[in-house]
């Protein structure tokens, strides 16, 4: 499944161009701090146990592993991809102190990692920016190792209609404060379109199902505001 808004010519590449060395910070005031907590949700879904590989896809600056690698509090090796190389540079120095790390540049359509070789993958606010829902989801299946799982936090649809309203009505503020922060308005209504655009939760269980993972669910976090999907491949 193709993403009309994402297949525009270098729009997500530009967007992230611009925001990058703001990207943490706009975070947390975007969320008010709450995209730190959905991040630990999602890690404690992983349960690491000693010699267990991630790969972080569309990572950012690191947020994701780090967490995994506190929460194991063991030497497993994570390898994290983006396609933003200025995303990389300040993760790599936010984590610096850590060893078993492997920093790639690279699509989540296209990654540049090994078959059956992973035993979780995970994407962070990243699924929403691939420009094919599908080629992504069949590229995790690709580097899990059978028994491995899949786990995605992603903005999603809100189920309840007061709480929709308020959502909507704080979205429409959020280029603004982009442009306040970063100083340009552009990157942050692509945002708010992007989440208007993307699948809802039960959409995306139906992507997962069809790309063979089993066993596919999803938890709803802060009345549907994000959604953690998962599952395994068998």
């Amino acid at each position: 499944m193709r993403q009309q808004l994402q297949n525009k010519k270098n729009l997500v590449k530009n967007v992230f161009e611009k925001v990058y060395d703001k990207y943490d910070l706009m975070n947390d005031l975007m969320s008010l701090g709450a995209h730190r907590i959905w991040k630990k949700n999602l890690i404690n879904m992983t349960s690491p146990l000693a010699n267990k590989k991630l790969i972080d896809v569309a990572c950012g600056t690191g947020d994701i592993a780090q967490l995994y690698l506190k929460r194991s509090n063991v030497s497993n090796n994570v390898l994290s991809i983006d396609p933003n190389k200025g995303m990389i540079e300040i993760a790599k120095r936010k984590l610096s102190k850590y060893n078993n790390l492997e920093w790639k540049v690279g699509s989540a359509e296209n990654l540049p990692a090994h078959d059956n070789f992973f035993d979780f993958y995970t994407i962070s606010f990243g699924l929403r920016n691939t420009k094919d829902l599908e080629k992504t989801l069949n590229e995790a299946y690709r580097v899990l190792k059978p028994g491995g799982k899949f786990l995605c936090l992603e903005f999603s649809k809100v189920e309840n209609e007061k709480l929709s309203l308020i959502y909507k009505n704080y979205s429409k503020i959020i280029p603004s404060i982009g442009k306040l922060i970063v100083g340009d308005r552009a990157p942050y209504e692509y945002l708010v379109k992007s989440i208007n655009n993307f699948v809802n939760q039960d959409e995306l269980l139906n992507l997962l199902e069809e790309c063979n993972f089993k066993k596919a669910n999803f938890i709803n976090i802060n009345g549907g505001i994000v959604a953690i999907h998962y599952g395994w491949k068998i």
